[in-house]
């Protein structure tokens, strides 16, 4: 079943996270996409990225909704018609939604060796607690770019920065949860993050 899993981080809150394993004709049944969602997927060059498009619809069934009942804001951010929050995500062949009645967001990431190369780009005082040298190096560094994706996806403020912003607290090993925060002009929020791993991937997702 592409439906992969179904997580319930609070009673208010619902992950659901497909496996794209379908052709773009398969997803494409079942659902009805409005005129500027099907313009969208149809003028998409990479058939993964149409087949990610397309399964977060099917996401979107499986929560009740249809295409019509998502949009956008000037920010690039998604909202649900009926007033409840929602983030998207998909990377490669898996694809998520978090769906709450509070400010949420999430990320999915493929744990790859080339987030080592820019981990300057998004990590300021946590390289104070990794070490390059520790096997599970690329997970952290995966693990905190989700939580930072997951923070400027909920955020969605223009002049966010990974880096100054997004602060992230240490996470134990074997630990798969923690706070983190953005400290941005005169706010500072804190919010509590939930991750997990499955199939070479990570996936985070950011609650206030």
């Amino acid at each position: 079943m592409p439906l992969y899993k179904t997580i319930a981080p609070n009673p208010e809150t619902t992950v659901k996270i497909w496996n794209i394993t379908e052709s773009f004709d398969n997803l494409m049944q079942a659902i009805t996409l409005k005129p500027e969602s099907l313009e969208r997927v149809l003028d998409m060059k990479s058939d993964l990225h149409r087949r990610g498009f397309l399964s977060v619809r099917r996401l979107l069934a499986e929560f009740g909704y249809q295409d019509t009942d998502l949009f956008y804001d000037e920010n690039g951010k998604p909202h649900l018609k009926d007033g409840k929050h929602i983030s998207i995500t998909h990377s490669f062949h898996f694809s998520a939604v978090i769906v709450s009645a509070s400010i949420i967001g999430i990320d999915i990431e493929k744990q790859r060796e080339k987030i080592t190369i820019i981990a300057h780009k998004f990590i300021d005082y946590e390289f104070a607690y990794l070490d390059v040298n520790d096997a599970e190096f690329v997970k952290k560094l995966t693990v905190i770019w989700c939580i930072k994706e997951s923070l400027y996806k909920l955020y969605a403020t223009p002049g966010l920065s990974f880096k100054k912003h997004c602060l992230v607290i240490p996470v134990s090993d074997n630990a798969y949860e923690t706070v983190a925060w953005i400290d941005y002009e005169d706010k500072k929020c804190r919010y509590n993050i939930q991750f997990l791993e499955f199939e070479g991937f990570t996936c985070a997702y950011a609650m206030k």
